[in-house]
């Protein structure tokens, strides 16, 4: 870790938590990946994730308050948007700390 992260502020750490909360739902994970190349509206991201259309815009609204997606109108439909590209980096971080955590696994059992 950073100096930097090292003196967070009490207030900050909330922060930081609540970001990582939103984060930790698989279905908004799923949501972000379908977003990943491009605008969709809520019906794409449905036939996307295979999660329910109840389902999607509830978690697009926690996402879009935590500022990770953006939403502009389009006649009748709502598009959404990744507002936060820097989202992948974090998720790309996550996935190369877990394949060194599962390749070292795999080699103290020797497979």
């Amino acid at each position: 870790m950073s100096k930097a992260s090292l003196s967070l502020s009490p207030e900050a750490i909330e922060l930081v938590a609540a970001r990582f909360r939103v984060l930790g739902e698989p279905s908004r994970l799923r949501i972000l990946q379908a977003l990943r190349n491009g605008e969709l509206n809520v019906s794409q991201l449905v036939e996307a994730t295979d999660l329910t259309q109840a389902n999607t815009s509830r978690h697009l609204q926690a996402l879009a308050e935590a500022g990770i997606v953006g939403r502009r109108r389009d006649g009748a439909n709502v598009i959404y948007s990744i507002s936060e590209p820097a989202i992948f980096d974090l998720c790309e971080t996550v996935c190369s700390s877990l394949q060194r955590h599962f390749e070292g696994h795999a080699r103290s059992l020797g497979i």
